[in-house]
């Protein structure tokens, strides 16, 4: 089986936010026989390039009008994701995959954009350690746990800033295909990868 993996991307998106987990997924299994484990593309709300931070530019695979229905959507932060926090149709569709999705993952300040779409009522979540007091103004009714690299909740689960979203989806990997796997797919990167455990909510 193979899963969808969709990565949204905006303007002004944090490199390290989408590309870390994009290649966490996107070399799992590649070297075994059959079927890789996840299909990964990014997705963005509009056609045409879009300006990541530092001004790399970055053509998205899908819009969200025409992409693949994901089974694992992933929401990047960055300072983009203030002005997002304000475009009702991405929140509606980030919204209407939640009820769908397997999972809902989120970095850094991607957890904005989940806040402010409703989802993290009654969950615990962690963002950027320097967004925490705007995440918990956006999200009042959410346990924040600001010293966890990443918090499971089950179906969304959120990861700490930029780097930590390398080490959430190896978590994510080891959830789905188990431990072994995660572990060669951090082999395979030659990344040193975070292994306590998730907090869970």
């Amino acid at each position: 089986m193979t899963r969808n993996v969709a990565i949204l991307i905006f303007d002004q998106v944090e490199v390290l936010d989408f590309c870390g987990p994009f290649e966490v997924f996107g070399v799992t299994g590649r070297r075994a026989e059959g079927d890789p484990p996840f299909s990964v593309y990014t997705v963005s709300e509009q056609a045409g390039p879009v300006l990541a931070r530092n001004g790399l530019s970055v053509n998205p695979n899908f819009t969200i009008y025409n992409c693949p229905p994901p089974d694992i959507l992933l929401v990047p932060g960055g300072y983009g994701t203030r002005q997002q926090m304000h475009n009702e149709s991405l929140l509606a569709w980030i919204r209407e995959q939640a009820e769908r999705v397997e999972l809902l993952l989120s970095v850094c300040t991607g957890a904005l954009l989940l806040a402010k779409a409703d989802l993290l009522t009654g969950l615990a979540a962690t963002t950027h350690w320097a967004a925490m007091d705007e995440l918990k103004n956006v999200a009042p009714a959410t346990e924040l746990r600001p010293t966890a690299r990443y918090v499971d909740n089950d179906k969304i689960i959120l990861s700490a800033g930029v780097s930590a979203g390398i080490d959430m989806s190896l978590y994510v990997v080891a959830r789905l295909l188990g431990d072994a796997q995660a572990a060669e797919t951090a082999r395979h990167m030659q990344y040193d990868h975070w292994t306590g455990s998730a907090a869970k909510a």
